[in-house]
């Protein structure tokens, strides 16, 4: 008896803590280049042995799943350097730390690395377990790689202009094709069409016919984003270092780490300004002009790179690892908490009302075939 593939996949992303293991307790293996060499051999040898246990088996599999089954491997390395930085477990990872990616032992990376190492990976699974069970994983994948996208964004340039830029090593280079394989599979996920719910013709024109005065919630959701908008350009102005004295207070009073040399917030507000802020503007056209059914995809995307971009944010500013002047104030903890979730939920909610009223973003039915339909009927 066979077994699933995402059993397969579990299995060889456990080998990856032993790995880790190995190399830290033999010194021949700590040479820079040679972590270097290892990392990329270990990955050829992980897409090797997948190929080996899905073709004879499948006729066709979807090139993604290499994608999903080869970051898996790395998801555990991820997690174990979150948990060896927090104490709960010793031995694995010093050795990179010293010779390969220093950065790793930063609050945003261990932050960072829990996310990859827990969402990451069970999204890998999800994916893979439906994939091959011929069910839609379209929004799990497209959530997967606005996150990913939004890590890589951010995590590759704050270490080349942070503190940890004078201190590369060859092995933080192997995260050049990591950084790559999100754009690829947007790509490939935008190319295919989205398959659409079946709603009768004159459901969606009552729908978008509805003016967005008439739609409180979406209404709502407008001001929200609108809101979102707003918040994305005063930090981005912030860690510009904008010399309006409100923008001072705000750095110095509720959130000092956004100026944390590590540079990995000043960068994520800078995302924020850059990208944020026209997505959000687009959605904001979307909820007004019915028949964007781009919405669909896009939301989903943007809910799983703000999801991303502030469980590290959150959880990097309260983190023992980030000095004591850069963390939120006691005072200000549960108002500065409370803000950056809502900058979280706003996307997921969108995401989730767009999906449960596909109706409104669906391209409107010409009315000569709607009553043709009617007459068939």
């Amino acid at each position: 008896m066979r077994l699933p593939e995402e059993v397969c996949v579990l299995g060889l992303s456990l080998l990856a803590p032993a790995l880790l293991y190995t190399m830290n307790n033999v010194p021949a293996l700590q040479g820079p280049l040679l972590i270097l060499g290892i990392g990329m051999a270990v990955l050829g040898s992980v897409l090797l042995l997948l190929l080996l246990l899905t073709t004879p088996h499948k006729k066709t599999v979807d090139p993604l799943f290499y994608v999903f089954a080869e970051l898996s491997f790395t998801c555990l390395v991820g997690l174990t350097n979150a948990l060896e930085q927090d104490g709960f477990i010793s031995g694995f990872m010093s050795f990179y730390l010293k010779m390969g990616e220093p950065h790793l032992s930063t609050a945003y990376a261990v932050m960072m690395s829990y996310w990859e190492g827990i969402v990451h990976f069970v999204l890998f699974l999800t994916i893979i377990h439906r994939m091959f069970r011929g069910k839609c994983y379209r929004s799990l994948a497209l959530f997967w790689v606005g996150s990913s996208i939004m890590h890589q964004l951010v995590h590759i340039p704050g270490v080349v202009v942070g503190k940890h830029g004078s201190n590369i090593h060859p092995a933080f280079w192997r995260n050049i094709p990591f950084f790559l394989a999100p754009f690829w599979a947007a790509t490939i996920l935008f190319s295919r069409s989205r398959e659409m719910p079946i709603i009768p013709a004159d459901r969606i024109a009552a729908e978008q016919k509805k003016s967005l005065l008439s739609r409180p919630l979406e209404l709502q959701l407008a001001v929200l984003l609108l809101a979102g908008v707003a918040v994305s350009v005063f930090r981005g102005f912030v860690v510009l270092d904008c010399p309006l004295d409100f923008c001072f207070k705000y750095l110095y009073q509720f959130e000092p780490y956004l100026k944390d040399p590590v540079a990995f917030p000043k960068v994520m507000m800078l995302v924020y300004l850059f990208y944020a802020v026209p997505l959000l503007t687009v959605f904001i056209y979307g909820l007004i002009r019915p028949g964007c059914g781009w919405m669909l995809d896009w939301t989903v995307f943007f809910a799983g790179a703000t999801a991303q971009a502030q469980w590290c944010h959150i959880g990097a500013s309260l983190h023992s690892r980030t000095p004591f002047t850069y963390r939120v104030p006691s005072d200000k903890l549960w108002s500065v908490i409370t803000f950056n979730i809502l900058l979280a939920v706003v996307p997921a909610l969108l995401a989730l009302h767009c999906h449960n009223n596909a109706a409104y973003f669906m391209k409107p039915v010409p009315h000569g075939q709607m009553d043709s339909n009617k007459k068939k009927k």
